[in-house]
């Protein structure tokens, strides 16, 4: 039931002393918008984290190879070892149940290409149709290489929008212009886009079978690029991503009699690895921000505490004589409450306005690196307020509980 004159007695006790309730509030709404500043910088950090990779397939696996750096079965270490077409068909094949995307990549050394009188510097790289999927790229025009430019040795190029507004001209449609590679025309088929954005797209596409030919390659792949087929879960993608890139590995050092443990020959780079790395790291630093958030909350309610506990000294008389005429315990008890929870809550609410306001009003602005639109949950937040609610109620009690249980003539002797 709402006693008017209860909330009298605490907004003249706050009247009273507005300097020390005053940092008292402080000290409980600084905690809550630390915590929720903090939190909201934890998911923004995520979020900046997905961002990055959300540039190339989430699933995506890279093999590429260096020199050995070890001597095995006779051979001397300082070998330059090199992927063929077979060691792509085989692992194709072997694994043809859990690839989603495949593709390998041939490039072109020291390509020059020419547009009419324009002469540009692009990288010129040969895959095939899955390398689409693996880059996360998106088609702006005409189509992207498919199985019949690779089967076919198709003379076809696709390119991307940055390269489009640099040697085109505006209204001039490139598809079934012609570029010279080296010397060699191709028929512009297609313009891309791609996730990472323009630093992604300085790379003019061609058909594998075609770069190898054309360009000397012979059977030589300087990339292997794979995607798995999504699962249940994050957890088994993680696992069986692993598992492929550790088979993947063993094939090529047997294939290439390369030492199991030269770790420089033969490379596997696993996204989902890498994210999970990540995210794992993210866990440990939110958690470090709770912990940050929570002892600093802790030190507003014991600040709450002691705020009460000089309360219950200076109204000590007053409450000997509350006893006198009759008062119960645990109305003395509800007084002492009552103070300590408005005070807690008033602040506790100001703090989460405060720090949800600003998140709100900047957040959307924030983006450098690994950090994109720091938020937070909403009822995450709101919880946060009413738990320290219920803990400077529990601050309040010890103190009121004191009150509640001083002999009156002991109260009414203090000075």
């Amino acid at each position: 039931m709402f006693d008017i004159e209860r909330w009298q007695e605490i907004f003249d006790t706050i009247r009273k002393n507005k300097l020390r309730t005053f940092l008292t509030g402080l000290s409980v709404a600084s905690g809550i918008f630390i915590l929720v500043i903090l939190l909201g910088f934890g998911q923004g950090m995520q979020n900046g984290i997905a961002r990055e990779f959300e540039e190339d397939a989430s699933n995506r696996i890279v093999v590429w190879t260096q020199v050995t750096t070890k001597e095995y079965k006779g051979l001397n270490p300082g070998r330059t070892i090199q992927m063929r077409n077979d060691n792509f068909d085989y692992i194709q094949t072997r694994f043809s149940d859990q690839l989603e995307a495949r593709s390998a990549m041939f490039v072109v050394r020291n390509a020059l290409v020419n547009y009419k009188k324009e002469s540009v510097g692009y990288n010129v790289q040969g895959v095939h149709d899955g390398y689409q999927l693996v880059e996360n790229q998106y088609m702006s025009q005409g189509r992207y290489i498919n199985y019949k430019d690779q089967k076919n040795v198709s003379k076809v190029a696709v390119i991307s929008n940055t390269i489009k507004k640099e040697i085109f001209k505006h209204d001039e449609d490139p598809l079934g212009e012609y570029l010279d590679i080296s010397g060699i025309k191709f028929k512009v088929v297609g313009v891309y886009g791609d996730m990472g954005g323009e630093r992604e797209e300085e790379r003019i596409f061609i058909p594998m079978s075609t770069a190898q030919r054309v360009f000397n390659g012979a059977d030589r792949v300087n990339n292997l690029y794979y995607t798995l087929k999504p699962v249940e879960n994050f957890d088994q993608a993680v696992a069986e991503s692993k598992e492929f890139s550790n088979q993947t590995k063993r094939y090529l050092q047997e294939a290439h009699t390369v030492a199991p443990d030269d770790t420089s020959a033969i490379n596997v780079f696993n996204t989902l690895e890498e994210v999970k790395r990540f995210f794992n790291l993210i866990t440990g630093i939110k958690l470090f921000f709770w912990f940050v958030g929570i002892c600093t909350i802790i030190a507003g309610v014991v600040g709450v505490s002691n705020i009460m506990l000089i309360v219950v000294k200076e109204r000590t008389r007053e409450i000997g004589v509350r006893k006198a005429l009759g008062a119960k315990p645990w109305s003395i008890v509800g007084m002492i409450l009552h103070e300590a929870i408005f005070v807690t809550a008033i602040s506790g609410f100001a703090g989460l306005i405060f720090s949800m306001a600003l998140l709100e009003i900047f957040g959307p602005y924030i983006e450098v690196d690994y950090i994109l639109n720091p938020s937070v949950n909403f009822n995450v937040a709101v919880s946060t307020v009413f738990v320290l609610i219920f803990a400077g109620a529990v601050a309040g009690f010890f103190p009121a509980w004191r009150a509640a249980n001083i002999h009156v003539i002991d109260a009414l002797r203090d000075e």
